[in-house]
């Protein structure tokens, strides 16, 4: 696959934000047609005292709908790879440090790009979890 190494790199960028305490969230966009899912947000959550992922699925039919999925952390890129390019062109990855965005072109192939922050505090959850709050 010729986006692996994009793909490596940008999930590390994930991982990195989670571990440093910069991560805001974690959006899948940009869909391909007209797909009853629309969006996929991924945040932190605590689960039995460890730190996970609550993957959110946006689906539109019929009105609004939300699935909510608790992944482990090492599970995440086999968990949201899947829906890269099909149906979603986009991922952005939002810190306090910067905007991350992955996108994909008509060739399919992945490029990587950073703005400046839009988030100025981290995943409150995540903040919480670093700063030994009990949640």
């Amino acid at each position: 696959m010729p986006n692996t190494q994009t793909f490596t790199t940008f999930f590390d960028a994930v991982k990195s934000s989670i571990t440093n305490g910069t991560f805001a969230k974690l959006t899948l966009t940009k869909t391909i047609g007209q797909p009853e899912l629309q969006n996929i947000y991924v945040r932190t959550t605590v689960e039995n005292g460890i730190l996970k992922l609550s993957v959110i699925h946006k689906i539109y039919n019929e009105g609004l709908q939300e699935i909510e999925k608790i992944v482990e952390m090492d599970d995440m890129e086999a968990e949201l790879i899947p829906y890269i390019n099909n149906p979603f062109m986009w991922v952005l990855l939002f810190t306090t440090e910067a905007d991350v965005t992955m996108k994909l072109n008509k060739k399919r192939i992945a490029n990587i790009t950073e703005q400046p922050p839009t988030f100025k505090n981290p995943d409150a959850t995540l903040a919480d979890f670093r700063n030994g709050n009990t949640i």
